[in-house]
């Protein structure tokens, strides 16, 4: 930040009107303060490998295709006919013909199994497995999975899944009354997948590499490059956009220790001004980066009500002629409330904002529509991300 300098000369002062340049100058040392302040105000330092990757070095997801057994009469229905044709090949294979109209399921279920294989991941690494129904299973309490090949998205298996699961839920129904908690049709198996066949990825040798960040950004750019080469004493990288930065490897040094000097480094953030909303929930999440304009908002709001009601029309007694009808009465109810007013000052922050709309009572959907409104005025200066 330049730094700024005020000075007045006693010369250019008018004596007959001392109280206004005793004002202006008291005005311009708050200034001055002011900026000093902001000069000497501590950064937010991260580290290189919180905001940013290593291009290449990454996980690759891994899914498969298998069935539980062992399912204490919580499997799929017989309405579910993939699972009886995935257990008839099953047993196929091991040599066993069964006609599959002979075949019960309620103690199996078919099920997708994911899993996340790291980078580096050799032959024999265990990794950790998600299980979930692919039917009308009720749960997969107590069920054990069959070995299932998981596939990559090139299509060759990298690892095989087996084990028994674990469930943080259950679901009991006995004659009609169910009682559920939590979610059972969804396990997982820790390490219960191998790997097969490693990712080749190999790095030693290499000269260049790319930091990607995670947000693009050419000003973070900028200062991760400045700063790995202060820290590494020579030009060892340089921005080439807003979200990639090129490393350079010196003949004869050891990359894993050049990659973890580089990852180790602090360097300044600068966050963008967003404000996330999930209009589902109605969640608002504003970060503290958001800059507020002065303005005024007048909030109300006109609910209606409308309440059918059916009433029985029928003859009076010993009447000819007459019938039955059902008549429908319907009413209309218009409630205009009050206007709610709020005032942002020059200065105002994200906090006033939040107390002001929390005075008024306003909802969750009532501030994602003032959000809206006020970025539409100008006085909102941040990105609005909607969920």
């Amino acid at each position: 930040m330049t730094r700024q300098y005020f000075a007045i000369s006693a010369s250019t002062m008018p004596p007959q009107r001392p109280a206004a340049w005793l004002l202006c100058l008291l005005s311009l040392l708050f200034a001055a303060s002011h900026l000093s302040a902001l000069e000497n105000a501590p950064q937010k330092l991260a580290r290189i490998k919180d905001i940013a990757s290593i291009e290449g070095i990454r996980d690759n997801q891994l899914v498969g295709y298998g069935i539980v057994v062992g399912l204490a009469g919580t499997g799929d229905s017989q309405q579910t006919t993939f699972p009886i044709q995935t257990l008839s090949s099953t047993l196929l294979r091991m040599g066993v013909r069964v006609p599959a109209a002979s075949i019960r399921v309620q103690n199996l279920a078919a099920v997708f199994v994911s899993a996340t294989m790291p980078p580096f991941s050799r032959s024999g690494t265990k990794l950790d497995i998600t299980v979930s129904s692919a039917g009308d299973a009720r749960s997969l309490e107590g069920g054990l999975l069959l070995m299932t090949p998981l596939y990559g998205a090139d299509g060759n298996i990298y690892a095989q899944a087996q084990g028994p699961l674990v469930v943080g839920g259950y679901s009991i129904s006995v004659n009609g009354n169910t009682r559920q908690m939590n979610h059972p049709n969804t396990a997982r198996v820790p390490y219960g997948a191998i790997v097969e066949r490693p990712v080749p990825l190999e790095i030693e040798g290499m000269h260049q590499f790319s930091l990607l960040l995670n947000d693009a950004d050419f000003r973070t750019a900028e200062a991760v490059s400045d700063a790995i080469n202060r820290k590494l004493a020579r030009a060892a990288s340089h921005p080439i956009d807003s979200r990639r930065v090129l490393l350079d490897v010196k003949t004869g040094e050891e990359v894993p220790a050049f990659l973890a000097e580089v990852e180790s480094i602090e360097v300044p953030v600068f966050p963008r001004a967003k404000v996330i909303v999930n209009e589902r929930t109605g969640t608002v999440v504003i970060g503290g980066t958001v800059v507020l304009q002065p303005v005024s908002i007048l909030h109300g709001g006109l609910a209606v009500n409308v309440v059918s009601e059916f009433q029985v029309s029928q003859p009076g007694p010993f009447s000819k002629g007459g019938t039955t009808e059902v008549v429908q009465q319907t009413n209309v109810d218009a409630l205009d409330k009050p206007v709610n007013r709020i005032e942002l000052k020059q200065g105002s922050t994200v906090d006033d904002l939040v107390r002001s709309l929390q005075t008024i009572g306003a909802s969750a959907r009532d501030v994602i529509s003032i959000l809206q409104a006020m970025k539409s005025a100008g006085a909102l200066e941040a990105e609005i991300e909607v969920l």
